[in-house]
């Protein structure tokens, strides 16, 4: 949600209403005809884009695998990220959409492996068989739309110093994977964005939220899973019968930025930086509604984007941002909300961690706008 983008929109409703008011004054002068102001456009700018990106070590809580030869515990997955992200201002706001395929290497198997190269039967008495499953894949969208509170009241009472605009914001973010644990995220955000502008062209937003994960799907809840004999599940009490769980409320932070690095000398002005940070609350049991180990504060950050307009360097600045390469670092800890230090799905055993559960990685990717 650019500061750049939002000046665009600022422009042109200045412009609309620096028209309407000169034409008004021209009607009292003796002319024929005075045209009238053109109606501004629903949507003042569309920005669509494609990103390929490659993850060397991102993870997938309780997914990992063991050396046989020393015992090291790997819980890194490399994937391949395929995204399409939309965005665009309108006359009260802005919309943005992102969705986005995560290809997994062996580590993070798709189904029937319960685990790195391992199919687990319970009418096997628990045993295990050796397997060679692909890498699984996920799909994850995300929406997040705005109603700046100056443009829906008529007003710049809301812009104010730093302060750019208030808006009221919401969302909603799903996903699905085709692992084991068979994962359908739901959730749905409301609350508010909060618009600070930044030197060269940058903005800061940040947004206190409503977070509520209505459900998600975790197949190891399911009575008669691969930890459980059917014989042994009572639902309710240490089973879900569909396996599909449902969380409280809690409050969540959003937080992003851009700013161009406009101190460079200018033929060497094709660099930006940007970032991300939010965090989750406690959202109670992590196999909820079943009793169990609490959730705990979700931070999902990328803190630092390093881009390089290769377009403008190339051909141009007519072509700005048509072409980016860039590099990031990406950190999320207690992933899903699953507690790092507690939860059976993040260690191997109490107090040996399989280092699934926190994501560390640089990565880099292409995005091209169309």
């Amino acid at each position: 949600m650019s500061f750049v983008r939002t000046a665009i929109a600022a422009a042109a409703l200045s412009l609309a209403a620096f028209a309407s008011t000169g034409l008004a004054r021209a009607a009292d002068l003796p002319v024929k005809a005075v045209k009238k102001a053109p109606d501004l456009p629903w949507f003042i700018l569309i920005d669509d884009r494609v990103t390929y990106s490659w993850m060397p070590k991102g993870t997938d809580p309780g997914v990992f695998s063991v050396n046989p030869a020393n015992g090291g515990i790997n819980g890194a997955t490399a994937k391949q990220v395929y995204s399409f992200t939309h965005f665009d201002i309108w006359q009260y706001g802005t919309n943005f959409f992102t969705i986005s395929m995560f290809k997994s290497d062996h580590n993070d198997p798709a189904n029937p492996c319960t685990n790195a190269g391992v199919i687990t039967s319970p009418l096997a008495g628990f045993a295990t068989t050796s397997a060679s499953c692909e890498g699984a894949t996920e799909i994850y969208g995300l929406f997040r739309s705005t109603f700046g509170w100056n443009e829906l009241f008529g007003t710049k009472a809301f812009t104010m110093g730093p302060l750019h605009n208030i808006s009221f914001e919401v969302g909603m973010d799903g996903n699905t994977e085709n692992n084991y644990l068979a994962p359908a995220k739901r959730d749905v955000v409301a609350g508010l964005q909060f618009q600070f502008d930044l030197p060269y062209k940058g903005f800061f937003d940040v947004a206190p939220l409503l977070y509520y994960e209505f459900y998600n799907r975790n197949a190891f809840t399911q009575c008669g899973a691969g930890w459980q004999l059917p014989a042994a599940a009572i639902p309710g009490v240490n089973c879900l019968v569909d396996g599909n769980r449902s969380f409280d409320p809690t409050w969540a932070v959003e937080t992003n930025y851009y700013m161009d690095l406009g101190f460079l000398p200018e033929n060497m002005q094709f660099w930006s930086i940007s970032g991300r940070a939010a965090w989750y609350g406690k959202k109670g049991a992590e196999n909820a509604p079943l009793p169990g180990v609490s959730t705990a504060v979700e931070f999902n950050s990328e803190p630092i984007r390093l881009t390089f307009d290769a377009s403008k360097a190339i051909w141009g600045p007519k072509f700005t941002h048509f072409v980016d390469v860039w590099v990031a670092y990406r950190y999320w800890q207690n992933k899903f909300g699953l507690d790092h230090n507690n939860s059976t799905a993040c260690n191997v055993r109490p107090g040996v961690t399989n280092y699934s559960c926190t994501e560390s990685t640089v990565y880099t990717g292409v995005t091209v706008k169309f």
